[in-house]
């Protein structure tokens, strides 16, 4: 773990004063950070960018999976045993559920959220861009298991239930949506610290494609940690609360569904992480591209 300067927890309390001077300060390194917003492609430039240096510059591991047609018979729904499939697919399938999630949640949430046009407040500005930067994660990812020469992935919706749940979550008021919103940010961020270390074991063989890998990995964690201290910007006290006490059985629920990734994370410590996340377990030289709330810094 990389020792930084101090942060204080991101479970902080703060005023209603803090919360807007953050929103104003977020939302200035938001435009910076991610560029023009290309609505009709859920898009921002600077991201587009970013992309396409990773397409234009492709690395592709030294050698395919030891068997491609499990992944894919396993990445939308696991049909076999994942402890007779070895770890690099079980890592990408695990990747391709996360990433799942997050394209149907966003999906849902774009034709509730304002457009640019129609934003009436610097919060709705802000929630918009936002679900762009998680459509260029997506696309990311799909970057990532192109590496390993997964050039077939579909990205498929949920089952019906799920989908529904996607679809009316973003039409729940503020006072219930925004803290499970902080917690699967939090979620997010703590998956991605813990992905970026199973990288270096379970793709030791494959240098290159492992270094592309967490190259792409920290463009995503760079916007996720700012993420995560955006959406703690929109609850205060009470959402705290609930949100220390929510968060473990919403991690548990999560990779519940994802049944091959108790075989290669440690679930318990990725909540324990969570409750004590301050920033200071992040490397200095992404914290430095992206923001943190003024009450979690000391």
């Amino acid at each position: 773990m990389v020792e930084n300067k101090a942060y204080r927890s991101i479970f902080s309390p703060c005023s209603t004063q803090e919360q807007a001077a953050n929103f104003d300060s977020y939302w200035i390194f938001s435009q910076r950070h991610a560029g023009e917003l290309l609505e009709e492609d859920k898009d921002l430039t600077n991201k587009r960018e970013k992309l396409n240096y990773f397409q234009n510059n492709p690395i592709r591991s030294r050698n395919p999976l030891p068997n491609p047609e499990l992944f894919y018979r396993n990445y939308v729904k696991f049909k076999d045993d994942p402890q007779s499939i070895d770890r690099k697919t079980l890592l990408l399938t695990t990747i391709y559920k996360f990433a799942r999630h997050e394209w149907v949640g966003i999906s849902g949430a774009w034709d509730i959220i304002p457009s640019m046009a129609e934003a009436k407040t610097l919060t709705d500005k802000i929630s918009r861009v936002h679900l762009a930067e998680e459509f260029c994660h997506v696309r990311f990812f799909h970057e990532m298991l192109k590496t390993f020469h997964l050039n077939k992935v579909e990205w498929l919706p949920l089952g019906p239930v799920k989908q529904k749940i996607y679809k009316i979550f973003p039409r729940l008021p503020g006072f219930l949506m925004d803290t499970p919103a902080f917690v699967t940010e939090l979620m997010g961020m703590t998956f991605y610290q813990h992905l970026d270390k199973l990288f270096e074991e379970v793709f030791a063989d494959e240098p290159e494609a492992r270094q592309r890998l967490r190259e792409i990995l920290h463009e995503i964690m760079i916007d996720e940690m700012a993420h995560v201290g955006q959406r703690r910007n929109f609850i205060g006290p009470n959402g705290v609360r609930a949100a220390k006490l929510m968060l473990a059985p919403l991690y548990r629920a999560f990779f519940r569904d994802i049944p091959e990734a108790k075989y290669l994370f440690d679930i318990e410590k990725m909540i324990q992480d969570g409750l004590a996340f301050d920033y200071s377990s992040v490397s200095p030289s992404l914290l430095a591209r992206s923001w943190v709330p003024s009450y979690c810094q000391v």
